[in-house]
């Protein structure tokens, strides 16, 4: 079986051929890549065509795919019984873990970031007594209806549906604000402060393209939410275990994180945590009621936990920082040989190229990117086997199973891709 031939009876199955809208490429205007075997950092599609992967399941694949000791542990996790509907040993292990790597007290595991993030909210407001969520345009906190909006007119409103099937009083419950904007934040503390529940924001965005926070940013949320009343909800889905073992240390002080990604070693997982004094109030033990039927599933938590042993032994992170050093410097050397209109962002594994000539702080400078010349950039890296996710907006990630060789021929094709961009052939600059 080919490629198109899998598309083609997905697409008689799946709205857009696809469980996920970012698979189909069709922000690239391209069609998706079925991958049926991945190994290491090399992904392998229908028709054996061999990628290197910057993609990383968006994020969990750390190690890289089918690494053998989260794979030994799930085969041996899965012997003794896929779902029990029970607490189980694996789940109090990986609690441990994280709790040990991260400070917070108590720890509820669901299945997805989105669960994590919409019982966060939840439990801020039952808490605080009040309704109104702040979120920063451009953070992405999963697809819960109260946080898929977007930002109107002014320097903060209150939201307006991105999705149909919200109701208007749904999206009104959140608030949008500029991100790396703390007088804006003020503002809005100023006009509603004794309303708002929560902030619920990114550290580190990912969901724009990689966009690190400002200081004096940071400093408003660890203040302003507390002066308020107010909770502060740190989403670490992508950051958490990522950046350094255990939270990226860039909100301290936050009251309740959410986790997912990493900790789940490539299988669905999300998790929420903070005080002992907040997450009792969760049911069984308070009136916040939150269930999910596989939660801490035991295959979940064999392969969290062999992932996190495996990160906590010596150089796995000060490698991976090397290799994604090495990839940004080779990337931002193609881009200024090449003349290309991008620019290149990196902290620790994540990394993004915007394709604008200087990089962006917050999601209407992302969203002046050239996504034409992002989706030709896109095309031309396949061509040469580098499988990178289909949008301008994602993060690429590398892994501690990428090799030197590995950016060496990424940043190669790259110096090749950037100069297809920036020099077009004469017949396609004719047509335009």
């Amino acid at each position: 079986m080919n490629n198109s031939d899998l598309w083609q009876q997905a697409g008689q199955l799946f709205p857009g051929g696809v469980s996920s809208p970012v698979r189909s490429f069709r922000a690239v205007a391209d069609e998706p890549i079925p991958i049926v075997r991945a190994a290491g950092a090399r992904l392998y599609d229908a028709e054996d065509t061999e990628y290197i992967d910057y993609i990383a399941a968006y994020g969990p694949l750390i190690l890289g795919s089918a690494h053998p000791a989260v794979v030994a542990a799930i085969k041996e996790a899965a012997a003794s019984g896929t779902a029990f509907g029970a607490l189980s040993p694996g789940e109090v292990a990986l609690g441990k873990r994280i709790r040990s790597a991260t400070g917070l007290e108590r720890i509820r595991f669901v299945n997805s970031g989105t669960e994590a993030t919409m019982t966060a909210i939840r439990l801020a407001r039952a808490v605080t007594g009040r309704d109104l969520i702040v979120k920063f345009e451009g953070c992405y906190h999963g697809h819960s209806d109260g946080l898929l909006v977007k930002a109107g007119s002014g320097v903060a409103t209150l939201g307006l549906s991105d999705s149909a099937g919200i109701p208007a009083a749904t999206a009104a419950g959140t608030a949008v604000v500029p991100y790396n904007d703390p007088n804006a934040l003020k503002k809005w503390f100023e006009a509603y402060g004794d309303e708002t529940a929560a902030v619920i924001v990114e550290p580190m965005a990912g969901n724009m393209g990689v966009i690190p926070p400002e200081g004096n940013f940071l400093e408003a949320l660890q203040a302003l939410p507390k002066q308020h009343g107010a909770l502060l909800i740190n989403d670490e889905i992508i950051t958490g275990f990522r950046l350094q073992y255990g939270l990226s240390g860039l909100l301290p002080e936050a009251d309740i994180v959410c986790l997912g990604k990493v900790i789940g070693g490539g299988l669905p997982v999300g998790a929420l945590g903070g005080r002992a004094e907040l997450l009792s109030q969760l049911a069984p033990e308070g009136p916040v009621y939150q269930a999910g039927t596989l939660s801490g599933n035991p295959l979940v938590t064999a392969a969290g936990i062999a992932t996190l042993d495996v990160l906590q032994k010596d150089g796995i992170y000060d490698r991976i920082e090397e290799l994604a050093q090495h990839l940004e410097n080779g990337l931002g050397t193609a881009i200024r040989r090449s003349k290309a209109t991008a620019s290149v962002v990196r902290r620790g594994s994540l990394l993004s190229i915007f394709f604008r000539p200087t990089p962006p702080c917050n999601y209407s400078e992302a969203s002046d990117c050239d996504l034409t010349n992002f989706a030709r950039f896109h095309k031309a890296m396949l061509s040469r086997g580098i499988m990178l996710a289909p949008s301008q907006f994602e993060a690429w990630f590398v892994s501690a199973a990428h090799t030197e060789a590995d950016i060496d021929q990424t940043v190669q094709a790259a110096a090749a891709a950037f100069r297809e961009v920036s020099h077009p052939p004469i017949a396609e600059r004719s047509e335009k």
